[in-house]
């Protein structure tokens, strides 16, 4: 599929597997589009049923989320299992919950640190339901009902990364203007979890461009930090203790 529809790729077709998603910003070349795809898959001898197909759909359910003018949400049936979700009593169940709540981390604000109670109960042994962990799962199935719509990015737009990072974890978030785009967090790793806070900071805000390097690299950015001692960085001398 990613050979036969390679010219059209990214362009106004995406492809997954045997899913042929297509795109477009107006209906006149809508029509194009999906006449240039049919005629394709035909030229190679490649057939599609009509009964799996929708066609001049407004919005779209795709790979568990929906697409539509207004950006990118989360499938309604995948949170109503989230809500519906029982109280975890084994490792068992909360890895399940947290990889179907984990699915969705780019639409939560802090997700690594909300999770982190729930997290540290996959470790061996260390299963003890309590209030914490009860709390954080309450709190992700709330947060999960309130998730905002995320905005589809604009390569002709400059990209905003803000970070920020606290004594459990660091989050940040890409956006464009009003509407965020992705968001992004993680655990604080036992070793960071010493260094200062401005430290903790840029080592999640280069997790963070790591993470969005399909949005950033190639890109002018910007970004936004409320550590002024991170806006010296490309001025600072390193060094480093000499070993006797």
């Amino acid at each position: 599929m990613n050979d036969v529809l390679k010219p059209f790729l990214k362009r106004f077709v995406l492809v997954f597997f045997d899913d042929i998603l297509i795109y477009n910003p107006s209906w006149s070349e809508r029509l194009w589009h999906v006449r240039t795809v049919l005629q394709t898959l035909n030229e190679h001898e490649l057939f599609i049923k009509k009964f799996k197909c929708t066609f001049g759909q407004q919005e779209v359910a795709y790979l568990g989320h929906v697409i539509s003018a207004t950006g990118v949400a989360m499938d309604e049936q995948k949170i109503r299992a989230v809500i519906e979700w029982l109280v975890p009593r084994s490792v068992r169940a909360v890895h399940a919950f947290l990889g179907l709540a984990g699915y969705y981390r780019r639409f939560i604000q802090n997700y690594g640190s909300i999770a982190t109670p729930l997290t540290k109960l996959l470790k061996k042994g260390g299963f003890n339901w309590d209030l914490e962990a009860a709390e954080a799962f309450r709190r992700l199935q709330t947060t999960l009902t309130s998730a905002p719509v995320l905005q589809l990015p604009a390569f002709d737009q400059e990209f905003i990364v803000e970070c920020d990072a606290s004594e459990s974890g660091f989050g940040a978030v890409i956006h464009q203007g009003a509407g965020p785009v992705a968001y992004f967090s993680k655990q604080i790793a036992p070793r960071h979890a010493r260094l200062a806070a401005y430290e903790r900071e840029l080592i999640g805000l280069v997790l963070a461009v790591r993470h969005w390097r399909h949005y950033l690299w190639g890109h002018h950015f910007l970004i936004r930090t409320d550590h002024y001692s991170l806006t010296f960085l490309l001025d600072q001398k390193l060094s480093t203790i000499p070993h006797h």
